[in-house]
């Protein structure tokens, strides 16, 4: 029986499609090498997003493939590798943060905060290092859902160390003022404050930031649009159609400045009822996958409305870390890996890779 050839092993592979980034691995160039020797073949493939809860089965189906090829034995190995990617032109990138991800809506009640924080722990999960900013000035709610009393210290007097909590780095302005304390700010004073909580933070080897923003399409967004380095945003809605409404108004203001919508999660799109079992679409259904259709996005995932998704993160712990292995949990971790992988396939960022043109004269 003759051995078989690196090419049949690269043919039977791209018969495995990833189902996070919708291609086989070989189009997507993640296959870094393929060695075979006396019928034994390993492979490794280097993905662009964290999948610590999904390379196990990825594994498995491309051992498969390559031993239906005719090999004696297959070792396949899984990692991954974040990187920097694009942002808006003239933008200056934050110091030890890789990539920004705003999570936004167009409108306040539709668990947008619980999806940043339950996505940034997902990321965290699935092997990603991760921040998140509590863009939201008037009302933060990360202190809250963090569990999260201290203040942060500052060790020379100018930045701010984000404070950690489940692995997660974080900063809030809820963080530096009492809980009951009003912010009567006008809008000049919150942009500034929010570049400052940004730009002031000794953030440690971030691959992924998640900016929890404020409800609506105003002075925030418009200061994080022109100011920050977004690398690509969320939508948060609910099926409701007068949350699609705005978050309609959100994915616009994003395509104007020319972030990329990663795609939407629909929030609270079913009810099942605790007692019975019943389920039942309180808000509409299908809302959010519409919407994505309609404008060409991807649909992340749709989130129950779930009474102990509102009690967990009202207690300081969200569901991801309460219960790592409810249907909930692997809902936001499936969105977190979604989320990734549409982004490790946008152009990467080599501003670091150039050097600076110094002019001098000799």
């Amino acid at each position: 029986m003759s051995e078989v050839t690196q090419l049949q092993v690269e043919t039977a592979l791209k018969e495995v499609i990833d189902p996070y980034l919708e291609k086989d691995l070989v189009s997507a160039k993640t296959v870094k090498n393929i060695a075979v020797s006396n019928g034994k073949v390993t492979v490794d493939v280097e993905l662009g997003y964290p999948a610590k809860g999904s390379k196990d089965a990825l594994a498995a189906k491309l051992k498969e493939k390559v031993l239906a090829a005719g090999a004696k034995d297959a070792v396949i190995n899984i990692s991954s590798h974040i990187v920097s990617h694009g942002v808006q032109k003239g933008v200056k990138p934050i110091p030890n943060v890789k990539n920004i991800i705003a999570v936004a809506s167009g409108k306040g009640g539709v668990g947008k905060s619980t999806v940043a924080v339950n996505l940034a722990l997902a990321l965290s999960a699935e092997g990603a290092t991760v921040a998140i900013l509590d863009a939201d000035i008037y009302g933060p709610s990360q202190p809250t859902m963090l569990g999260v009393k201290t203040k942060p210290e500052s060790k020379d007097g100018k930045s701010l160390e984000p404070i950690v909590s489940y692995h997660l780095q974080a900063m809030s302005i809820g963080f530096l003022i009492d809980e009951e304390t009003p912010m009567i700010w006008r809008g000049p004073m919150v942009t500034q404050a929010l570049e400052q909580l940004l730009r002031d933070t000794n953030w440690q080897d971030v691959d992924y930031l998640i900016v929890d923003l404020p409800p609506g399409t105003g002075d925030i967004q418009l200061t994080l649009a022109q100011k920050v380095p977004v690398t690509g945003a969320v939508i948060v809605t609910t099926p409701q159609d007068i949350a699609l409404l705005d978050a309609r108004k959100g994915l616009k203001m994003f395509e104007k400045v020319e972030i990329p919508v990663l795609g939407i999660v629909e929030n609270m799109s079913t009810h099942i009822c605790s007692k019975c079992g019943h389920e039942e679409h309180i808000f509409g259904a299908g809302g959010g996958a519409k919407m994505a259709e309609q404008y060409d996005v991807d649909f992340l995932g749709a989130l129950p409305l779930d009474m102990r998704i509102r009690e967990e993160t009202d207690a300081g712990k969200p569901t991801v870390v309460a219960d790592p292995e409810c249907r909930v949990s692997q809902i936001y971790r499936d969105i977190a890996r979604r989320v990734t992988a549409k982004l490790s396939l946008q152009k990467k960022d080599f501003s670091a890779k150039f050097p600076n043109i110094v002019i001098q004269n000799t």
